[in-house]
């Protein structure tokens, strides 16, 4: 099969923008953006879809919140008959540095409440996904604000070196598999 749902997790509104937890939306609307895409208001979320290579592409971020977004991801899997491993789920990784990024085909929600919430409505952890480290340079009690807040001045090119790999690996994991883009994915470190 050829088409392919492409998640982004994070929180829609003016003030999530930009914002480290928002990171899956971020690489997603690149990807669709770099494609020619544009997205709409649809059902459960924003949506795009674009064609690259001979494959199809419906991009979505849902308008769900985090916290809910497995109803947007079941009901855009269904609607589109796509394969569930035909679907990559983008998110922020608080347990991955900044410079690191890590492509698996299942695997714990290890705490993501979006994660968490994909896998109670699909009834499985097996499906792919895709984790932008943003980092754990906060003090003690202060995760929420630190997961919320915008990305430092410092920060912001390693950010966006990692976009064009995300792009690359959403690619590459359609035309060649998720094994062998693993292989290249894990080993990545983005340094400007």
């Amino acid at each position: 099969m050829n088409k392919f749902l492409i998640v982004g997790l994070g929180n829609i509104g003016n003030e999530y923008a930009n914002t480290r937890h928002n990171i899956g939306f971020d690489v997603v609307h690149a990807f669709a953006t770099k494609h020619g895409g544009t997205f709409e208001v649809d059902r459960l979320a924003y949506r795009a879809e674009v064609k690259w290579k001979g494959k199809t592409f419906v991009c979505i971020c849902p308008t769900t919140f985090m916290n809910l977004s497995g109803k947007a991801v079941k009901y855009w899997l269904d609607k589109e008959k796509i394969p569930i491993e035909n679907s990559l789920t983008i998110l922020d990784d608080l347990a991955l540095p900044l410079d690191k990024l890590r492509l698996r085909s299942t695997g714990s929600s290890a705490g993501h409440n979006g994660l968490r919430d994909i896998e109670a409505v699909l009834g499985t952890v097996a499906y792919p996904r895709l984790r932008f480290g943003i980092g754990n340079n906060f003090h003690q009690g202060m995760q929420a604000s630190f997961v919320l807040s915008k990305w430092k001045p410092d920060e912001i090119p390693v950010v966006k070196l990692k976009i064009e790999k995300c792009i690359d690996i959403i690619e590459s994991f359609a035309a060649i598999g998720i094994d062998k883009t693993m292989t290249f994915a894990n080993s990545i470190s983005v340094n400007p």
